[in-house]
């Protein structure tokens, strides 16, 4: 598997440090409000890039933190009256609601800062007995930046450039306007923790630091998260890790690509965002879980609601495909004649590209294209007369059925029952245009009797009724089918 590489800048062959073994550490949410769009396409990009090295028979040992103490939690504790622990409780967990309705696995370790303070005290102390980190009288802790040689090499930038758009703060009491806090002394009405310079707490970027080296040896084989956190974030771990340890901190930076709303950063800090909930409000989850993944991870993905409009049409079609294969496969007569050549060969390329497009830097808009091929190809099937009652066509619905089923495991979509998801995303955009899908069912049964009746203009008419609210009725030999126009 090949990887884009943010510390090389370039695409590099993948393989893990241990053999057959993974370790992967991902940067966390930091706990004081509830997740918005931007958090749950990093999320979603690196369960599938655990998902895609499990499936490949790798170990992995995936570790994500929470930042459960910091400068925003305690102004929200502050605003909301309460103390920052429970700040910070409440929104990990909405956090796991918000994950577990997208479909995003539990981390294997998800590490906590305020459980780690011993670590980070022993880090920091080392950073000092090493020189590479200084106290004041205050009771702050900071690095040296230029101590450590190779800072910049992350994000690129340089360091001189950097000191000239510097400054220190009033209160700062650093040597340097480039240094970072490891310790900050506490103020009154902070948490804090007792430590060898005064009471206080952690640095923001000391504790990933302290955390990933606690469970993980080093290098760490992926150490991933968001674009925004390349510098100072990830910068600022690599000078206080390699300092204090002497060893590579990781082999392999991934960061995916911001979430935009007209070719601006989603953020809470510009106002410009959507919180997982306001999506879910309005569409299933694995609708937002689709249009995450319908773009490379690190290019920018612009947000729009016909955007999660599409990604229902591709899900539909999918779930669709999925269930006209189940009812052609449920048949029992099939003639002896082959699959055509050209069409085995079709779906072969089909395998072997969705997964040359995962192992290609994990391209899931392209892993994508080549499973839509294979529906495509499963729908000309059941139209070829000819074909779709031969042992041939069962074998190729057999195998596309079989790598649909698959390919959703590692993706974390198309693996639910199509009958029952295709009910669940018609209430859904029936809800979305005000269409009340029990009376919509009402009305199906009126017209079912009328039908039997044979009263054929009361049954036009309850159907015409019906397309004047947006509903679209079929007869199909399994009865009546309805959809939202």
């Amino acid at each position: 598997m090949r990887l884009y590489n943010t510390l090389a800048r370039a695409k590099q062959d993948f393989a893990p440090r241990d053999g057959k073994r993974v370790s992967m550490y991902v940067c966390g949410i930091t706990a004081y409000d509830l997740c918005h769009v931007g958090h749950a396409r990093s999320a979603v990009v690196f369960d599938v890039l655990v998902r895609y090295l499990r499936s490949k028979g790798l170990e992995v040992l995936f570790v994500r933190n929470f930042t459960d103490v910091d400068d925003k939690i305690i102004k929200r504790a502050n605003e909301l009256g309460q103390e920052s622990s429970e700040v910070a409780e409440r929104y990990i967990r909405e956090f796991h609601v918000d994950m577990d309705r997208l479909g995003v696995l539990r981390a294997d370790v998800e590490p906590r800062c305020t459980e780690h303070i011993p670590e980070m005290l022993t880090l920091t102390q080392e950073l000092i007995s090493r020189g590479q980190a200084y106290t004041t009288l205050s009771g702050d802790v900071y690095f040296r930046v230029r101590s450590f040689p190779g800072y910049g090499k992350l994000s690129g930038r340089n360091i001189d450039d950097l000191r000239s758009g510097a400054r220190i703060q009033p209160g700062e009491e650093k040597e340097d306007p480039l240094d970072f806090a490891l310790w900050k002394a506490a103020k009154p009405g902070e948490p804090f923790w007792e430590s060898p310079w005064g009471p206080g707490r952690p640095g923001w970027h000391l504790e990933c630091s302290a955390m990933s080296e606690k469970y993980m040896s080093l290098p760490l084989d992926i150490h991933g998260g968001g674009q925004d956190l390349v510098f100072p974030h990830h910068e600022n771990e690599i000078a206080q890790s390699e300092a204090a340890t002497g060893a590579e901190l990781a082999r392999f930076w991934v960061h995916n690509g911001f979430v935009q709303i007209n070719s601006e950063k989603m953020s809470k800090s510009l106002g410009n965002f959507f919180t997982i909930r306001d999506i879910l409000d309005k569409f299933l989850p694995e609708t937002l879980r689709y249009f995450l993944l319908s773009s490379h991870y690190r290019s920018p993905l612009d947000f729009s609601f016909e955007g999660l409009e599409e990604a229902e049409k591709a899900l539909r079609r999918v779930y669709a495909a999925r269930q006209q294969m189940a009812e052609e496969l449920a048949k029992a007569k099939w003639s002896a004649a082959p699959a055509p050549q050209d069409l085995v060969q079709e779906l072969d390329g089909l395998e072997a590209g969705f997964n040359e497009a995962l192992e290609d830097d994990l391209n899931t808009a392209g892993a994508l294209g080549h499973l839509f091929g294979a529906v495509r190809l499963a729908g000309r099937l059941a139209e070829d007369k000819g074909l779709r009652k031969s042992e041939g066509a069962r074998g190729l619905w057999t195998r596309i059925a079989r790598d649909l089923e698959s390919w959703s495991t590692v993706l974390g979509v198309f693996g639910r029952e199509p009958g029952e998801f295709l009910a669940e995303l018609r209430a859904c955009r029936a809800g979305r245009k005000g269409i009340d899908p029990a009376q919509v069912e009402r009305r199906l049964e009126e017209r079912l009797a009328a039908r039997k009746n044979k009263d054929f203009a009361a049954s036009d008419r309850i159907r015409d009724e019906l397309a004047t609210l947006g509903v679209e009725v079929k007869d199909t030999p399994q009865g009546q089918v309805w959809d939202v126009a």
